[in-house]
């Protein structure tokens, strides 16, 4: 008798390896990029589906206090028709009036802190083991070094996840929301991507009317699903002129269909029919990208996000922009290397 395969995982991780995305970039110069991404980005973009329409912000200064030389405020915005969110803001002291400066949304990665560690919240032993393990406060650092940084938690993290859990529980007792509002998302023609990009959007745009926000000189940066974040917000809103996307390179045939290291939050259907992650990474060409990849990362392997890397280095090469694409290899975990962003943003939005 022949020796047939009853596992549905093996039946997608084959499926998965012999796909061939029908969009790849393959070779060619600068005339050849620029039909490559006129014909893929709006393809690409239709895979978010609907998004959620804007509303306004109505926003409430909750409170402001100092913490290592920073000012800190809390608000909360509206972000769609029958959701808010809180947005914490990092300045730096001193500011005088009329000073405005360039500004960079720190999204946050999958987990039920959400924004908390990133903004510099070390209030608890347990954050403060994520900062360090991590090195996950890119909010609190960035403003340290004269940026004003900002963020919101996405659905299922954070100040929104919800508490209450449904039936169908997991080993662990509980569902992970990210996975549920996709579902959600998926039944009424949206994503949890194209809302998670809607209340993004909603706050920078609550920011750029900031006195102090210089929003001709935005960036965006972000860890893990937080680098999922980052690179879909710098697809699909302008205002971003330089981004930084930490461990979130891989291939996703590797990191998706064998290691299962991807979640609703993360995921657009028909995607992977379309292109690959560095296919998706290269769209961005050629605005200014640094890309972290760290050597001992067990969530994204280094030997095939390296492969990442060095197909998207060779999309930027064929837009003429290779010099505009910049990788920080760092001997380190799932983390922010930190090693190339203050050098980076500052030439991108203050050169």
């Amino acid at each position: 008798m022949a020796t047939r395969n009853l596992s549905p995982q093996r039946m997608f991780i084959e499926m998965a390896l012999e796909h061939r995305p029908t969009h790849a970039f393959g070779e060619g110069d600068r005339k050849d990029f620029t039909a490559w991404k006129a014909d893929t980005l709006p393809k690409v973009k239709a895979c978010l589906g609907d998004w959620p329409s804007k509303v306004p912000a109505k926003p409430e200064l909750s409170c402001e206090w100092s913490h290592d030389g920073l000012v800190k405020q809390r608000w909360f915005i509206d972000v769609g028709k029958h959701i808010s969110a809180v947005l914490i803001i990092c300045k730096p002291s001193g500011l005088q009036p009329g000073e405005r400066r360039p500004a960079i949304p720190c999204w946050h990665g999958h987990g039920p802190d959400g924004k908390t560690p990133v903004i510099g919240d070390d209030s608890t032993l347990a954050l403060r083991a994520q900062i360090q393990q991590h090195n996950y406060n890119y909010a609190h650092q960035m403003a340290k070094q004269g940026f004003i940084t900002y963020a919101i938690d996405w659905i299922g993290c954070g100040e929104r996840n919800d508490n209450r859990k449904p039936n169908h529980l997991n080993t662990n007792g509980e569902r992970d929301w990210c996975n549920l509002y996709y579902l959600h998302a998926t039944m009424l023609g949206m994503t949890s991507l194209s809302i998670n990009l809607a209340h993004g959007m909603a706050a920078t745009d609550f920011v750029c009317g900031l006195p102090d926000v210089d929003a001709s000189k935005l960036g965006v940066m972000g860890l893990s699903g937080g680098g999922t974040m980052t690179l879909w917000s710098y697809l699909t809103d302008e205002r971003f002129k330089a981004g930084e996307i930490i461990c979130y390179s891989d291939l996703w045939q590797h990191f998706g269909f064998r290691d299962i290291n991807y979640c609703g939050m993360q995921v657009a259907p028909g995607l992977f029919k379309l292109v690959n992650l560095p296919d998706l990474q290269g769209l961005l060409a050629p605005k200014p990208l640094l890309i972290d990849i760290g050597a001992y990362d067990k969530c994204f392997l280094v030997d095939t996000a390296t492969q990442c890397f060095n197909k998207l280095k060779s999309i930027y090469q064929a837009a003429g922009a290779d010099d505009n694409v910049e990788l920080d290899l760092f001997p380190g975990e799932h983390g922010w290397g930190g090693n190339k962003a203050l050098a980076f943003f500052a030439k991108h939005l203050r050169g």
